[in-house]
């Protein structure tokens, strides 16, 4: 092996070790820094006593560039990091695996200054908390690794990096996906209307009542491996909720201002967790375009031929864009924006979708309305994804008629529900906790099932009320997960109400208090607020049976003719179904799917009741008519004018 010839550059303790355990079997070349000059070599050994992030970034480019395999150690506030092994032309990188590393911290952006200092000052050449025997062990991880690469057998640090406490010499592995977003090795595609076009493709489903093509079982491995690890993977905690009425799981995903909670909630842990997770990597992926590069930048005037007119998907009033710090813009037409493709199923086209409307929007100063996780969706195939992305936006937009045109729905009899499960979870609920449960169908004109369920106290103390809602094509389905929703906050959030009762009261008086997406739910945790729901409360209607309610589902066996019933629904409708593919190449290469629906005309959820958004959304008026609950369409001043109580 001494015609294999190896680059090992660093000058310091860990350098001089490696090349001593190496120097027998390999050609070693030594250099103390990278210069672009280097001799062409087999492999590339880069080994520092402290942590150097300003020499990778060139260095790496050049590495790729000149198709050299290479393998990097460092110590770093006395941990070595052993990895990743580099290979040209495959993504993941040492960039990649330091930005999910620094990201996965709970000490992120403490980190990113010191990173940023040590870029610009060149840093210490030795780490205080190194040691002779901890560095015989980093020796030994990498010598094993060298082994394996010359040998062309396949190196265990590829996509993963070896992390070594120098006190107690744990070591431990830990797998990272590459960044989609990495200038280094994770070049993207442009996005163009070719990549956009969906033509649908069939999905055997297990049996007529599933409504998945993948089953936790298939998703578990992957979900738990590659997506779960708190010190580098994208998300990097979870939390287990025991005081619940079902098995509640929640997972954390670390974004650089702030972490964000999301949650499963199922009558398993094993599946609440893995939900959990498909739930957070939905939210990532809707964060921002990651799977292809955004080229469109124009204003609507030059490309409405081939663009979505956002002022179709509701906008806010020209009071509120008025107000004092409103972070958002009223549309122009001449404003040039980005656009992301997009693929309409009503005019069987690509079509351009501002960005900040395909993907969530903070402002970030071109912002025109608040957009939130609405209509965003996993799935395990394309088709899967954007039926449950369409049965979100159902939910959201039969909660919010119903709350803004006060619809007098009618209640449902559960016990009327020919579902074992479902009189067992009723049965839970009714016997741990203090509440009455009273489900409403919310079904709109559009005939897919939907429901309203309120939680009702029993006793003066915890949350009064607590709503939530429900939409699937099998309305049982729609009743347990708005019974998961709900059951959710009864206990867990009862100690936040006590405590803050007064801010939640003065809310109560100036609906302008309400900024927050927990405001809105625990606003109706106040006794006082209940005459608001009056108009769902009024127990004097009659009650529904399943039966009554509900049509007979067709039954199919393939999910695509489930998505193709629903697109037929809105296309008599004569109302289009929009889909923006959010997939992002680390969640593609498990076989999942996340996309962004929208459906013009339907309403959109808000959270901050300053960020209503229902102008030119006229359904708001004219479906009340269609269903029969008003005479004439609904003037504004009969509009709801309370914040919702979505929670």
């Amino acid at each position: 092996m001494k015609n294999t010839k190896i680059t090992v550059i660093g000058e310091g303790l860990l350098a001089n070790m490696v090349s001593e355990h190496l120097e027998m079997d390999y050609d070693i070349i030594r250099q103390s820094t990278w210069n672009p000059d280097m001799p062409h070599v087999n492999l590339v050994l880069d080994m520092h006593d402290a942590w150097h992030p300003s020499e990778i970034l060139e260095q790496e480019k050049w590495l790729q560039s000149s198709g050299i395999t290479w393998l990097r150690a460092f110590i770093s506030f006395g941990e070595a990091i052993v990895g990743p092994v580099v290979r040209p032309g495959i993504p993941g990188c040492s960039r990649c695996a330091d930005m999910r590393r620094l990201m996965a911290g709970r000490d992120r952006k403490e980190m990113w200054g010191i990173q940023s200092k040590l870029s610009a000052t060149g840093g210490n050449q030795r780490d205080a908390w190194i040691s002779h025997n901890g560095l015989i062990q980093v020796t030994q991880y990498v010598k094993a690794e060298v082994h394996r690469l010359v040998k062309g057998e396949k190196p265990q640090l590829h996509e993963h990096v070896q992390i070594i406490d120098l006190q107690s010499l744990t070591s431990t592995r830990h797998f990272f996906l590459a960044d989609p977003l990495c200038p280094v090795c994770s070049p993207l595609p442009d996005d163009t209307p070719e990549r956009a076009r969906i033509t649908l493709q069939a999905n055997p489903k297990p049996n007529p009542d599933s409504y998945r093509t993948k089953s936790m079982h298939d998703l578990k491995k992957a979900l738990q491996s590659e997506y779960l690890d708190s010190r580098i993977g994208f998300i990097n905690g979870k939390m287990r909720d025991l005081t619940s009425v079902f098995a509640d799981v929640s997972v954390n995903l670390p974004l650089f201002t702030q972490d964000e909670g999301t949650a499963g909630r199922t009558n398993s842990y094993a599946d609440s967790e893995l939900t959990a997770i498909l739930e957070g990597v939905e939210r990532y992926c809707g964060l921002a375009p990651r799977g292809k590069r955004t080229v469109v930048r124009d204003c609507y005037d030059n490309l409405a031929e081939h663009a979505l007119d956002p002022r179709l998907v509701g906008s806010h009033t020209e009071e509120q864009y008025a107000q004092s710090g409103f972070p958002f813009r009223p549309f122009e037409t001449k404003r040039p924006m980005n656009w992301v493709w997009g693929y309409s199923f009503l005019q069987e086209r690509p079509i351009l979708v501002p960005e900040l409307i395909a993907y969530y929007s903070l402002g970030f100063g071109e912002g025109i309305v608040f957009e939130t996780s609405n209509g965003c969706a996993l799935g395990g195939s394309l088709e899967e994804a954007i039926f449950y992305g369409i049965l979100e936006v159902v939910e959201r937009d039969a909660f919010l008629l119903t709350w803004y045109a006060q619809l007098q729905l009618p209640r449902l009899d559960p016990s009327s529900a020919d579902d074992r499960e479902l009189q067992l979870m009723i049965d839970r609920l009714q016997t741990v906790t203090d509440y009455d449960f009273f489900i409403y169908n919310a079904t709109m004109e559009n005939g897919i099932s939907s429901v309203w369920t309120i939680a009702k106290n029993r006793t003066q103390k915890g949350l009064n009320l607590v709503c939530a809602g429900g939409a699937h094509p099998d309305p049982i389905r729609a009743v347990k997960s708005s019974l998961h929703e709900s059951a959710a906050m009864l206990i867990g959030l009862t100690d936040k109400f006590e405590a803050n009762r007064e801010k939640y009261l003065r809310m109560f008086h100036d609906s302008a208090l309400v900024q927050k997406m927990d405001d809105h739910a625990m606003l109706y945790s106040l006794p006082e607020a209940e005459e608001r729901l009056r108009f769902l409360l009024d127990d004097t209607r009659p009650i529904q049976t399943f039966a009554d309610a509900f049509t007979a589902r067709k039954k199919h066996h393939d999910l695509t003719d489930d998505l193709r019933d629903l697109l037929g629904i809105f296309r008599n409708l004569d109302m289009d179904v929009i889909v923006v593919d959010q997939t992002t190449p680390d969640v593609r290469r498990n076989g999942l799917t996340c996309v962004r629906v929208l459906i013009p005309g339907m309403l959109p959820m808000t959270f901050g009741h300053h960020l209503t958004r229902i102008k030119g959304l006229e359904r708001v008026r004219q479906v009340p008519v269609t269903l029969g609950y008003a005479k004439e369409p609904l003037r504004d001043d009969q509009l709801n004018p309370h914040p919702h109580p979505f929670p």
